[in-house]
């Protein structure tokens, strides 16, 4: 743990003053006092967790894991396997048998020939309806031809002369309508001018313009007035506020917040990093007293329990296996052999007993015709002068 003041200028230190300097030795000692029981107790929790989850939460996981595969797992894949699979094929084949393969057989052999036929009978009847409409298609543009000729006729024999002859009577009323309607649109341009127009300027001209401009005046002047007014106002606000409010709230922030608040920065600053010393120092202190109290509980359990064990038990289990245990399996495996034994005699009986019975009962079995061997007998062997094959006799 280091008391002392860092030099200054070094890298990753701040410059320390006596402030800084004055706080920070009763402070570490003030938080190591309390962070050591903090960090020992942490230090316990953490190995009581790790020995919890090593020897009961792990295990424990694992078996409800496979409690949970062999509940929930395991039957799900069985029914699947062993009654979907089957009973989804066993449906795909019944559905091929009774539903395909008579499908395909009634269109094979019952719809496509029966639509080949409905086919032939479509075409047959539409070539009758095709020649009909041909029929009634020349006899309608016959007809179409005369009815046309006709009002040719009649368009160019009467029509074409009376068109004209109207033509030139909307023709000549037409002019005489807009020689009057001209006379009258020039009469009522001048009444509208001289009647409505030329006063409406005169007035817009000589009275609202000189109107306008003085109301337009009177309105600036009073806005002026106005802002001027409330200029003079916002200026009295501002500076009444600055100097009972602006001024003593800068002085208080100057001369008071900012010296509170650097000395509160030090004294955070200090008490952390006496935390994190502290926290350290602690953990050193934790580690020690755990190492102490592992040799102790070693010294006062562990070491009586290997020596009892090497010293007592087991030369005491030596002697249990050499006197007790090592003659009650010689006498075991003697009784199983003896037992093995007997049951092999047994089964011999019974086996020949049975036979004796077949025997008396059927008669003794047929002895096995001897069958010739296509090797040679031991007295003649092969040689290069003999024949022993069927291609190969004389």
């Amino acid at each position: 743990m280091d008391l002392e003041k860092p030099p200054l200028g070094g890298p990753g230190t701040q410059p320390a003053g006596c402030l800084a300097v004055a706080i920070r030795i009763p402070v570490r000692i003030v938080v190591l006092v309390l962070v050591v029981p903090v960090r020992m107790a942490w230090d316990a929790l953490v190995v009581g967790g790790r020995f919890l989850r090593d020897t009961m939460l792990r295990p424990l996981g694992r078996g409800l894991g496979w409690v949970a595969r062999a509940l929930f797992v395991w039957p799900w894949v069985a029914l699947w396997r062993y009654v979907v699979l089957p009973v989804g094929r066993a449906l795909a084949w019944l559905g091929e048998v009774l539903l395909v393969v008579p499908a395909v057989w009634l269109y094979r052999t019952v719809l496509t020939p029966l639509g080949h036929a409905v086919a032939w009978l479509v075409r047959g009847i539409g070539a009758g309806i095709a020649l009909l409409f041909r029929g009634l298609a020349a006899v309608v543009i016959g007809t179409a031809a005369g009815v046309v000729t006709v009002l040719d006729w009649v368009y160019v024999r009467l029509f074409t002369p009376f068109g004209r002859s109207a033509g030139r009577l909307l023709k000549g009323v037409g002019r005489v309508l807009a020689a009057i309607g001209a006379g009258a649109y020039t009469a009522v341009a001048w009444l509208v001018r001289y009647l409505l127009v030329v006063p409406a300027l005169w007035l817009y001209a000589r009275v609202l313009t000189p109107v306008g401009k003085a109301t337009a005046l009177l309105a600036g002047g009073l806005a002026w007035i106005v802002r001027m007014i409330f200029v003079g106002i916002g200026a009295a606000l501002y500076r009444t506020a600055r100097v009972l409010l602006v001024l003593p709230a800068l002085a208080v922030w100057r001369w008071v917040l900012v010296p509170v608040g650097r000395i509160l920065a030090v004294v955070a600053r200090e008490i952390g990093e006496a935390l994190g010393h502290a926290w350290r120092v602690a953990g050193y202190i934790s580690l020690a007293v755990g190492r102490f109290l592992a040799r102790l509980f070693r010294w006062t359990f562990v070491e009586p329990a290997r020596w009892a064990y090497r010293t007592v038990l087991t030369p005491v289990g030596h002697a249990v296996r050499d006197l007790v245990l090592e003659p009650a399996a010689e006498v075991a495996r003697g009784v199983r052999q003896a037992a093995r034994q007997a049951l092999d005699a047994a089964r011999d009986s019974a086996r020949q007993a049975r036979a004796d019975f077949r025997r008396m009962v059927f008669g003794a079995p047929r002895e096995p015709e001897p069958v010739a061997l296509r090797e040679p007998a031991a007295g003649e062997t092969r040689t290069l002068g003999s024949s022993t094959t069927a291609l190969m006799k004389d």
